[in-house]
Order: structure tokens, then C-alpha cells, then sequence
């Protein structure tokens, strides 16, 4: 019987680095590990649509520094004008609940996410939010296939199980392009893994992408090009 490993917690410490960054002695730990996954559930939910992709948590002494990777930006910061509120109320919103959850000082940070549809985790939602909205599995795991290949990467292998398109029984299918070695270390591999609460019952959407040691996405490439061409 095949014995699976996550691909992330596979190469952490050899090209992933750890999600959570920062040190406790026994008896702290296992509190600081709980009080993670609350802010990673409160985070997860207020910011259900704007395309999060990866929360990045530090901490220093009795401060927490919260990274939000997300492909829309100005969702998390919430624009000016609303209700007369100033650019940037909702993320400050977001940081006094979460101040008030762990009772300590809490900075969170916005990154932005320029290849969302490079990148394992929101292709795995995209999936799953489409299979939710009644589309067809092979048509969006083809959609996806295509638009990744385009940015340029190396390989993605996409997977899905569950009761698929309304199905009476289970069943698993999957899709692969390019070359996603998941035996090699040095390989850069991303992963991700989303759910479609379908009415049929639930999907489970699990994403693999091969990216290059120097990858771009060719967008990027494109107007770093036509940047370069303006100036010369």
C-alpha cells in the first residue's frame, strides 16, 4: 500500500520554510501551537474571498507578526469610502480581533500574490468554488491545466475525490501535464488542498505544481521586458 507524505512537510528545511516561525520551551508550546490555528481559523474565515493562499505567523516576546499571502489585496485592506471609513479599516479591524482573541500585540502585514493561477493552494479553491457553482470537473481541472502552463511553469497534477458531478458513487480522477517529480527534493514543489461542499456531498481538491529554480510568471517577465525596452 503507497504510504503518502504531504509535499510540504517533506521538504521543509531543505527549500520550505516552517509557516509558523518562533521558539518555546515545553511548556508553553503546545498553547502558542493552539493559539496559531485560532488565528489561522479567524483570519481564514473573515477573509474567506479574498483569495488567501498562505498565513505566516512570527513571533517576538509577547508580539505576533501576521503575514496574509493573498491574490487580492485590496479585499484584505478594505477601500476607502466605505461607510466613510479610510483605506485599510478592515485588515485594522482584523488586528484588534485578533489583539483581543490572544490578548498580545499583533501586527499583520499584506502580501501580495502576483501568479494566483501559478500558485497550488488557489487553484485548488478555484477548483473547488467552480465545482460548488455546478461546473463540470474535467472542464475546470482543464481550464486550470491550461492557464498554469501558460505562466509558465513546469508541471501540475491536480486530483479530486468524492461524489464528482452528482455521481451515486465515489470515485477519484485526476489530470497531470508536465513533469511534477514528487520524489525529488530539489524540486520545487507547491501543494494545496481545498473542499467543495457540493450538494451531492463533499470533493476533496488536491493540487500539485513543478515550478522552476528561476521562475517568473511570464506576465512578470513580459513587463519587466517592456519596462527595459521604454527606458533603452
Amino acid at each position: 500500500m503507497g504510504q503518502k507524505v504531504n509535499p510540504i512537510g517533506f521538504r521543509v528545511g531543505v527549500d520550505h520554510d516552517w509557516r509558523s516561525r518562533w521558539f518555546a520551551d515545553k511548556r508553553s508550546f503546545g498553547d502558542l501551537l493552539a493559539e496559531d490555528n485560532l488565528i489561522r481559523d479567524i483570519v481564514g474565515k473573515k477573509l474567506k474571498d479574498a483569495a488567501v493562499s498562505e498565513i505566516r505567523i512570527e513571533r517576538y516576546a509577547n508580539r505576533v507578526r501576521v503575514n496574509i499571502h493573498t491574490a487580492r489585496p485590496g479585499v484584505v485592506m478594505g477601500k476607502a469610502g466605505k461607510d466613510g471609513a479610510k483605506a485599510g479599516a478592515d485588515v485594522e479591524a482584523l488586528r484588534k480581533e485578533l489583539a483581543k482573541k490572544t490578548g498580545k500585540e499583533v501586527y499583520v502585514e499584506v502580501t501580495e500574490v502576483r501568479d494566483a493561477d501559478a500558485n497550488a493552494q488557489l487553484v485548488a479553491e478555484s477548483i473547488a468554488q467552480q465545482l460548488v457553482r455546478r461546473i463540470t470537473l474535467k472542464r475546470a481541472m482543464k481550464r486550470a491545466q491550461k492557464t498554469a502552463m501558460d505562466m509558465g511553469v513546469e508541471g501540475i497534477k491536480m486530483l479530486a475525490s468524492g461524489r464528482i458531478n452528482g455521481a451515486e458513487l465515489s470515485r477519484t480522477e485526476w489530470m497531470k501535464e508536465g513533469k511534477v517529480p514528487l520524489h525529488t527534493l530539489r524540486a520545487k514543489i507547491e501543494y494545496g488542498f481545498a473542499e467543495a461542499l457540493t450538494t451531492a456531498g463533499q470533493i476533496g481538491v488536491k493540487v500539485w505544481i513543478c515550478k522552476a529554480d528561476n521562475y517568473q510568471p511570464r506576465m512578470i517577465k513580459r513587463e519587466r521586458r517592456d519596462r527595459n525596452a521604454s527606458h533603452a
